[in-house]
């Protein structure tokens, strides 16, 4: 079994605020976070899979990489990832949430190969996402 990683980078910012919170609340919970702010993440897209024969790859990074920037990038790239961006309205745009949309964007396009979306939100902070239905 082998996996195949491509990697994107992207900015963009965000508010973190819980409609399920008075203000104070969120104030108190989200800290300077609850502020607008920006970061430069970095997306890593993992496919999982056998090589097959015929081609020798997995999948064509090419393509991952073609669906990612379709899927992702050219959604979110110097966006307000809570106001900008579609399929996260409504959403708290934790970096936890978020990587659980991007999974959700490429499950289908990626027809069950997709293992894993790590977003990095900075050089030291990221979420690792398995799916729904990981264990």
């Amino acid at each position: 079994m082998f996996e195949l990683i491509h990697k994107i980078g992207f900015s963009a910012a965000h508010k973190l605020e819980s409609p399920h919170l008075t203000p104070e609340e969120n104030q108190r919970l989200y800290g300077p976070c609850h502020n607008l702010h920006g970061h430069n993440y970095e997306l890593e897209v993992v496919v999982r899979g056998e090589v097959d024969p015929r081609t020798g790859m997995v999948m064509d990074l090419n393509v991952l990489a073609g669906l990612m920037h379709e899927h992702i990038f050219a959604d979110v790239d110097h966006k307000d990832l809570g106001h900008d961006v579609p399929w996260l309205a409504g959403r708290i745009t934790t970096a936890e949430v978020v990587a659980a949309a991007i999974w959700e964007r490429l499950e289908a396009p990626l027809e069950g190969r997709l293992h894993r979306v790590r977003l990095y939100e900075s050089a030291v902070n990221f979420v690792d996402y398995h799916g729904p239905t990981a264990s």
